[in-house]
């Protein structure tokens, strides 16, 4: 997206475009270091997962149960970012214990040390958001100040929630199939708590398992059809160690035709029937014999 001034430019954050949300978090949570999907058909799978993980982190069925619950869903913001604070650090050690036993992964140092910054700096943004969020509402004159603040972060973070749950913090960085295993983990501890206490959340048990146990098993389901795709089709394996995985070099775009195909070759191939009018004459122009004949003298 080219622009003016203020506009996002080939990935650069300008000072205009500091003020849209969705240009800053792009900036700040889908930086250049994370690599971009090599199937389009994992790409629309990846959109699938995010929604169904939105709704095991946000909980709708609150609005199933009669009017949307705001003091509960941001309960659920924190419960859910203190699960990635917790839960992804410790799956990716458990990778890395299993890769470990083929190899070093001392290697995957830059791209793990960069995945955790975009965590912490994601999970902080949420609960800064959260906080600021519940002391608007009694911040009287301050509301002046804290209102506009407030509604730029949700923006930030909803478009940031958005990339990280397509990247999962840039997992893919390490390993391409640690983002499906992120969110299929993440969305099953989101719902643990109401299938351990039994809690439907005074819906009925049909509408309680389909909106406690519908989005786990959706990112599951999801995330099992993105690794098998990546293993059949370009040998990206869960177990298999991230340095022994297939190099994927994006193919160069497609360059244009020196020639436009519709244009007609230069030159006429069949000659001109009529010479080229404006060639040089044939011959001497200056003697073409004496159009008299000869004089009495022979001359």
């Amino acid at each position: 997206m080219a622009g003016s001034q203020g506009s996002w430019t080939g990935g650069a954050l300008t000072a205009g475009s500091l003020w849209k949300p969705k240009y800053a978090a792009r900036a700040v949570f889908h930086p250049a270091w994370i690599p971009e999907s090599i199937d389009p058909a994992v790409e629309q799978l990846k959109k699938i997962r995010l929604i169904a993980g939105t709704v095991a982190a946000i909980g709708v069925y609150t609005f199933v149960e009669g009017g949307f619950a705001f003091d509960e869903m941001l309960e659920n913001m924190l419960t859910a970012s203190v699960v990635l604070l917790f839960i992804t650090p410790l799956t990716v050690g458990v990778m890395l214990f299993v890769w470990r036993r083929r190899g070093s992964v001392s290697g995957l140092k830059p791209s793990l040390f960069n995945s955790l910054k975009l965590l912490l700096l994601f999970v902080g943004t949420i609960v800064l958001t959260v906080v600021l969020l519940q002391t608007a509402g009694g911040a009287g004159f301050f509301i002046l100040v804290l209102g506009p603040l407030v509604l730029w972060l949700i923006g930030f973070v909803a478009r940031g929630a958005w990339h990280v749950g397509a990247n999962f913090f840039g997992t893919a960085g390490v390993h391409r199939c640690l983002p499906p295993l992120l969110a299929t983990v993440t969305s099953w501890l989101m719902a643990l708590p109401d299938l351990l206490t039994g809690d439907l959340h005074g819906l009925s048990l049909g509408m309680g398992v389909l909106f406690i146990l519908g989005a786990p098993l959706t990112v599951t389901g999801i995330a099992l059809l993105e690794m098998r795709r990546l293993d059949q089709r370009y040998g990206i394996r869960l177990a298999a160690h991230p340095a022994a995985q297939p190099r994927f070099v994006p193919p160069p775009p497609p360059m244009p035709p020196a020639t436009p195909p519709h244009a007609s070759p230069q030159g006429n191939p069949y000659g001109n029937p009529y010479g080229n009018p404006y060639g040089p004459p044939t011959g001497n122009p200056y003697n073409q014999g004496n159009p008299y004949g000869p004089g009495p003298h022979g001359s």
